[in-house]
């Protein structure tokens, strides 16, 4: 019974209607392109969905908390050039170049949330200002035209798989990335951490005279989102060029991911699981738009119509909402 009203739960939370859009969206690629759904033409989508849907939990983290992640494109960007700059074609350099970019992705993320939390600025502000801050930045160290070369060991995790499987052909290490961190990011919301996430969103005044640390949390999330976009330039850095504008509007499709998931904008309502299928629904969007030649530039104009309607709609259900408690939530985390 308990199973039954968990999977009600992340239901009304918002994961059945995007899973629905995700249905209708994948049976009109069928329709256009029945061959898409072949094993290795469906694991190549995955693939290429994947760093979007790792961003998508990640700023599906700031955003919960009330807050918002500008900085995650300009950052993905910024680890590509700085990987391709530092390994240039030497394989030996791979591994401690991946650790430099870790603790660079984090430290991008502790400014973001201290910066937020104990300076008081509003995150919109100061992940604007850090997007602007790395884009300048880059520009700078490389003129504009990026140098050096990516390893084939640092490609391998965005290119590469398990190969020589039946009816798929490869299982891509990008696809395992996805599924792993997804799984890590479940299990992270049914935590108190988690917990305390979603009530600092909805009442944050609430939360703090309950005991929570909510500035320690919303620095967290801030953390946690600039380690998704390391994690996605890594795998981006598999199939991408090295250019500047690698991750370029990046921050923008996956907000959009994140509304269309039904993750309320201003925080406290949504599910972790909704956030990461908006993404690959946004995705198999787009490759219905190649599958039926539709310009490219109508991308943005998709994008702008989900989120002012997901506002639109979160609009109508925020003047009733109940203030939730942190030992328990109104949706279901996961």
């Amino acid at each position: 019974m308990s199973r039954l009203r968990t999977a009600a739960s992340a239901l009304s939370g918002g994961t059945g209607p995007v899973i629905a859009l995700l249905a209708l969206v994948f049976a009109a690629i069928a329709v256009a392109n029945p061959g898409f759904f072949e094993g290795p033409s469906l694991m190549a989508f995955l693939k290429q969905a994947a760093p979007l849907v790792i961003l998508a939990a990640g700023q599906y983290f700031v955003i919960v908390s009330g807050n918002f992640d500008l900085s995650v494109g300009a950052l993905v960007g910024a680890q590509v050039v700085i990987a391709a700059r530092l390994i240039d074609g030497e394989e030996s350099r791979t591994l401690p170049v991946l650790g430099v970019m870790l603790l660079f992705g984090l430290a991008v993320g502790l400014a973001n949330g201290l910066i937020t939390t104990a300076l008081k600025v509003q995150s919109f502000i100061t992940t604007l200002g850090m997007m602007l801050v790395l884009y300048g930045a880059i520009r700078l160290w490389t003129g504009g035209a990026p140098t050096g070369g990516l390893s084939e060991a640092f490609r391998g995790p965005g290119r590469r798989g398990i190969d020589g499987l039946p009816l798929i052909g490869q299982l891509p290490w990008a696809l395992l990335a996805m599924i792993g961190l997804g799984a890590a990011a479940v299990w992270l919301m049914r935590t108190r951490f988690g917990r305390i996430l979603v009530a600092t969103g909805d009442n944050d005044l609430a939360a703090e005279r309950s005991g929570a640390r909510i500035d320690t949390v919303r620095t967290a999330a801030f953390v946690l989102s600039g380690l998704s976009a390391t994690i996605a330039g890594v795998l981006i850095g598999g199939y991408a060029g090295v250019s500047a504008q690698v991750g370029e509007g990046m921050e923008f499709t996956v907000i959009t991911a994140v509304v269309l998931g039904g993750v309320v904008l201003g925080g406290g309502r949504g599910s972790v699981v909704a956030a990461m299928a908006g993404a690959l629904a946004i995705e198999a969007l787009f490759a219905l738009f190649n599958q039926l030649a539709l310009p490219s530039t109508l991308r943005p104009s998709v994008q702008g119509l989900i989120i002012i309607a997901a506002v639109a709609y979160a609009a109508k259900r925020s003047a009733r909402r109940p203030v939730p408690a942190i030992a328990t939530t109104t949706t279901d985390p996961s």
